[in-house]
């Protein structure tokens, strides 16, 4: 069928022709990447080559000579065990339906159906997933508060106490870095999980990085994690969708029944384009990781010296540490530097609204806008003139002098006139499990008259795709106001059924 070309209308028969424009998506894709527009967003490769080959030159089936992911005895599996052997672990898999498909597979890989899972409450909606699929028992860990008003770190405290109280639990698992870039204490959280005969899964997507050089934390599997996910597309040189599920060996996961969830959730026609760039990825980390990685840390260090200088405008420092001398906050227990968050509230602006103002006006697209700041995301392929052209834009803004008043420091803004994280993601009644709660039967209701009922579905900022309102969890009116804030603040809400978020589905119990 030809594609319609355009509206016309016939004036001497009377008649319209109705037409659609047509727009395709290559097409724009490519006039995209001609506009100065620069990416502070995910992929890591940050739209710059990094090889000379063209996507239908090496965009081959399994053919002789080329291996099979499934079945890995040649060229893949030596890529594999390549990859194991850059990033630290016994045995690593190429993934290529992204950290979602390593998720899946770790936590069906480990837990039983039925068991228990003690998991970071802030996870990604994947481990949801997952615990629907297998029909799991939760127990959630929560974040500590801090004073920038980010969710903040898991404490061994809490995954100590939690884990006396709920002897049952199979697997511990959290996320680590968060989509922030807030870093808990794996190696305390690991031994108190092991002490139990538990494994520690980790969440690392966003800390595929981790560990290449001194300016940024430790990968997980070096302080104990049993089973550790990274998106190496997020903040490494790689193709969106490619992912890594890293093994340590240890005694208390079957790494053959993981394995077995890993050939149900990949592709049985995995894409040699992303694998081959998993297997680029690690020969430039490799060769040049060193040099990359030096330049890398150089230049964060000088944007944020930079931004020191910003009266109006907050970057949180890339330690996490508050205040002009430098206090640690009780709730970070370590930070990724490669996040940069912003706040502009003390600028008149919220989230939304500067990462909308950073697009449109200053053509610097953002990773993130949640409700009192906005995250850049950097990676080893950022440029020198991308992070002067961002602090350039923030100097710009903070001169602007929209709103008097200081953020922090000063005695205008308090915190307390901040929509943060803490507001955002409260804590919640569980009154079913989530599988429970969406295999119910439901009715469709006005999402502002569900106070009080238990919701049958998610509802998540999208990203960083953390659950504001999970299956089974009851609806507060705290909860409903939030989520009127959100929408205001033109922020992303999805999980719903109705995309207009204007219904809630809930569950029909007594």
């Amino acid at each position: 069928m030809e594609p319609k070309q355009k509206t016309e209308q016939d004036t001497t028969v009377g008649k319209e022709h109705f037409v659609q424009k047509t727009e395709y998506l290559d097409e724009k894709l490519l006039a995209y990447s001609q506009t100065d527009a620069y990416p502070f967003h995910m992929p890591g490769h940050k739209r710059q080559s990094m090889g000379n080959w063209t996507g239908e030159a090496i965009d081959i089936t399994e053919i002789t000579g080329f291996d099979n992911l499934h079945h890995a005895e040649g060229i893949l599996q030596e890529a594999q065990c390549r990859a194991a052997e850059t990033f630290g672990a016994d045995e690593t898999f190429f993934l290529i339906n992204g950290s979602t498909a390593g998720l899946l597979s770790a936590i069906c890989g480990t837990v039983r159906r039925g068991g228990r899972l003690l998991m970071a409450r802030n996870c990604h909606k994947a481990v949801y997933h997952a615990v629907y699929l297998m029909e799991l028992k939760t127990a959630y860990l929560y974040p500590e508060q801090t004073d920038f008003g980010i969710q903040g770190s898991i404490s061994p405290e809490q995954v100590r106490d939690m884990l006396e109280q709920y002897p049952d639990t199979e697997a511990v698992l959290l996320t680590s870095p968060t989509y922030d870039g807030v870093v808990s204490d794996i190696a305390a959280i690991a031994a108190l999980a092991h002490e139990k005969g538990v494994p520690l899964i980790v969440d690392e997507a966003h800390g595929a990085h981790f560990g290449f050089s001194q300016g940024f934390p430790q990968k997980a599997l070096a302080f104990g994690a049993d089973l550790c996910i990274e998106s190496v597309h997020k903040t490494l040189p790689a193709y969106t969708q490619s992912a890594l599920l890293h093994y340590r060996k240890n005694p208390w996961i079957d790494l053959e029944r993981v394995k077995q969830y890993l050939g149900i959730y990949q592709t049985s026609s995995p894409s040699y384009i992303l694998m081959a760039g998993i297997d680029r990825c690690t020969r430039i980390l490799r060769e040049q990781g060193t040099e990359l990685f030096a330049a890398y840390e150089q230049r964060l260090h000088d944007f944020y010296e930079k931004c020191r200088t910003l009266q109006r405008i907050t970057v949180l420092s890339p330690d996490g540490k508050i205040g002009e001398n430098g206090e640690n906050d009780p709730g970070i227990w370590a930070r990724d530097p490669s996040k940069i968050l912003i706040c502009a509230e003390g600028a008149g602006l919220h989230g939304q609204e500067l990462a909308e103002l950073l697009t449109e006006h200053y053509h610097l697209e953002l990773e993130m806008a949640s409700g009192h700041y906005a995250t850049a995301l950097t990676t080893l392929m950022d440029t020198q003139e991308g992070f002067d052209r961002l602090f350039a834009a923030l100097q710009a803004i903070d001169r602007k002098n929209r709103k008097s008043g200081m953020l922090y420091q000063g005695q205008e803004l308090e915190t307390a006139d901040l929509f943060t994280t803490d507001d955002i993601y409260c804590e919640a009644e569980k009154v079913l499990e989530i599988a429970e709660a969406m295999d119910a039967p439901k009715t469709t209701i006005p999402l502002m008259s569900a106070a009080g009922c238990v919701s049958g579905e998610f509802v998540y900022l999208y990203p960083p795709g953390i659950p504001i309102l999970a299956p089974g969890e009851r609806v507060t009116e705290e909860i409903l106001e939030t989520l009127c804030i959100c929408q205001a603040r033109n922020m992303q809400i999805e999980g719903m059924k109705d995309y207009s978020g204007q219904s809630l589905e809930i569950c029909n119990i007594l």
